[in-house]
């Protein structure tokens, strides 16, 4: 079961593992929308697309009772912990509670809220609890206060799980992919409405001190990040594949340029070194 298909990773990952010949339960945060439209169209017959909005309680026992129904006791392997927003990314300081809050809410209690509702169909398989958390959520990022916090959140709820659920043979790994193009940067008009959001609950003092053309420059810097951005995600996927299949699969996986060596920078290195960095 996979959550967040509609685009990016997700999209990706549930194509990936069809193919392969996995039977596949693709979460959707809208089922009749164009993302779940192309899984229907160039998927198998194996694949079973869940309407999942993962900050959806009801939903998520919606679709807990689908897999149930349609697995007919046998216990399902893996669940992968995908859906995510990034939200507007600024400085910590700048950011509206409403950013912090939001980020929370799909971020980190979503995927709690899927991994809970599932977890007697792993317990049966002995299966897979896979997260997808990021770089940000292991290391500290400018900009990424919210969104890193909230991954730091499910990377650390991933090393309990993995210790508690070791007794009933569930081995549970959390992803940290570096920059891939996935989509999660949102549209133009969602961005807009962000903006103006951070915009309108900044005091004025606040505002003076950041200064005009740095707080214009925030828009201009989050519609740069794809350029920074791998489009290739086949590391990502190949890592998943592996935290699913691997007879011993990692706790933590690091895909992409730069995640596994800034990780070293920031655990071996004075804090001081990795700031300046």
């Amino acid at each position: 079961t996979l959550s967040g298909s509609d685009t990016g990773i997700g999209h990706s990952l549930a194509k990936y593992l069809d193919n392969l010949g996995f039977v596949v339960f693709a979460g959707v945060l809208n089922e009749d929308g164009p993302g779940a439209e192309e899984l229907r169209r160039t998927c198998s017959r194996r694949l079973s697309l869940l309407q999942l909005d993962i900050t959806n309680a009801a939903q998520v026992k919606e679709a807990y009772l689908k897999v149930s129904e349609k697995l007919h006791n046998t216990g399902l392997w893996g669940v992968v912990n995908n859906a995510g927003i990034l939200d507007f990314p600024a400085d910590g300081e700048l950011l509206p509670m409403s950013t912090y809050r939001r980020c929370m809410e799909v971020n980190f209690f979503g995927a709690v809220e899927v991994s809970k509702t599932f977890l007697p169909l792993l317990r049966k398989s002995q299966g897979r609890l896979v997260n997808m958390s990021s770089m940000a959520g292991g290391i500290p990022l400018p900009r990424y206060a919210a969104y890193g916090a909230s991954k730091a959140a499910l990377s650390m709820f991933s090393g309990v799980m993995r210790q508690e659920l070791s007794k009933w043979g569930i081995k549970v790994a959390a992803i940290h992919p570096s920059g891939f193009q996935t989509g999660i940067q949102g549209t133009s008009e969602l961005w807009d409405k962000q903006e103006k959001e951070l915009m309108e609950n900044l005091p004025a003092d606040t505002r003076q001190e950041y200064g005009e053309e740095y707080l214009l420059g925030l828009k201009s810097y989050l519609l740069h990040i794809p350029a920074y951005c791998d489009a290739d995600l086949s590391p990502v996927l190949s890592a998943i594949l592996h935290a699913l299949l691997a007879k011993r699969p990692h706790g933590l996986y690091t895909p992409g340029k730069g995640a596994y060596m800034l990780l070293c920078i920031f655990c071996y290195f004075p804090l001081w070194f990795y700031d300046f960095f």
